[in-house]
């Protein structure tokens, strides 16, 4: 929120507390001139706020008898969306004063809101993990900028479920748009990559699975109980399942780098590092070498992601990346050469074409 929308809100704040005040006064409390207060009133007023102006030597501005801001009336999708944005908020560097302030904020919505959609959205962020990485258009992992919200009742029935250890019914959408209900032990909900994941056991099947929430068209939960796993980190099993899933390309690399320095590129939920032998060159001491495995269906973003990282690396499959790299090489060669020919095009050793 900007300063100035900031400044108008303290404003009506304090002359929602009574009486008149002052242009000196509110100039003093919201750190702007007189000529400032009198334009933000303006801007109340324009809001159909009923700001009235007192003449006179103690005059100053007042709300009009009776006056108060209509209560904080919110629906279960705005209530869920604006409490999951102060949570998630709080995970994006926030300075000590904005996470007191996104906590207080999130108290106060609790406050006002009916019991029982209070204790359905508790529910749910006891049950939510997060995972670090943002978006990524153009990685391989699934995480997508313009990806469907899940349905409300859907979110806070799997979290439930989640929080309960009941089994839950859906009816599930494909990658393939087949339909087709399933019986889930869910055993976390995970935010990741701009979409929503439920990870559990499909019972049909005995067998691990992660499903994207928007792909859920309805939600039931089931009689009964199960037991979840003790090593169940819903966070990283999605994280792990991401980065073995079958794709089109698989690729393996050595790269000469950290960890920290390679993770800040190639998340956890996109390639598996691993230390591997270390690797001896005629001349040179032996050095400490990271396989990194990744799978993808496209290598085209790989090149320049390896030139960024700005350090030695040698690729070990496929070969197409290799002439992906390779050309991306001769391109910035060239432009180089293009560059400096026009730079200096009279240089001693430059080709001159006569007419």
């Amino acid at each position: 929120m900007s300063r100035p929308t900031v400044r108008v809100l303290t404003l009506l704040e304090l002359l929602q507390s009574g009486g008149t005040r002052t242009v000196a006064e509110l100039a003093d409390r919201l750190g702007v001139d007189g000529r400032t207060v009198r334009r933000y009133v303006d801007q109340l007023i324009d809001l159909d706020v009923p700001v009235e102006s007192v003449r006179g030597r103690y005059g100053g501005y007042r709300l009009a008898p009776g006056y108060r801001l209509p209560p904080l009336m919110l629906g279960d999708d705005e209530a869920l969306a604006v409490l999951l944005g102060l949570v998630a908020s709080r995970r994006a560097g926030l300075t000590p004063a904005q996470r007191t302030a996104s906590e207080t904020a999130s108290a106060k919505i609790r406050r006002v809101l009916p019991g029982h959609l209070a204790h359905r959205l508790d529910t749910l962020l006891e049950a939510l993990a997060f995972t670090d990485r943002p978006a990524d258009r153009d990685a391989p992992g699934p995480g997508a900028p313009d990806a469907a919200a899940p349905d409300t009742g859907v979110l806070l029935t799997v979290a439930d479920a989640v929080r309960h250890r009941r089994p839950v019914s859906i009816r599930y959408t494909a990658r393939d748009g087949r339909t087709g209900e399933r019986t889930l032990h869910a055993t976390g909900l995970v935010a990741h990559g701009g979409r929503w994941y439920v990870t559990g056991q499909d019972a049909g099947l005995g067998e691990d699975r992660t499903f994207r929430l928007d792909r859920i068209a309805d939600a039931r939960t089931l009689p009964g109980t199960f037991e979840a796993p003790d090593d169940a980190d819903p966070a990283e099993r999605l994280l792990t399942g991401f980065a073995t899933a079958a794709y089109r390309h698989e690729v393996t690399l050595r790269i000469h780098a950290t960890v920290d320095h390679l993770r800040a590129h190639l998340p956890a939920g996109i390639a598996r590092l691993e230390e591997c032998a270390p690797v001896t060159e005629e001349g040179r001491a032996a050095e400490r070498w990271l396989r990194v495995e990744l799978r993808a269906e496209r290598l085209d973003w790989l090149p320049p992601l390896l030139a960024a990282l700005d350090r030695p690396f040698v690729i070990e499959r496929p070969d197409e990346l290799r002439t992906l790299v390779a050309a991306l090489a001769d391109r910035l060669a060239s432009s180089a050469r293009v560059a400096a020919d026009e730079e200096h095009p009279d240089a001693p050793g430059r080709r001159r074409d006569h007419g």
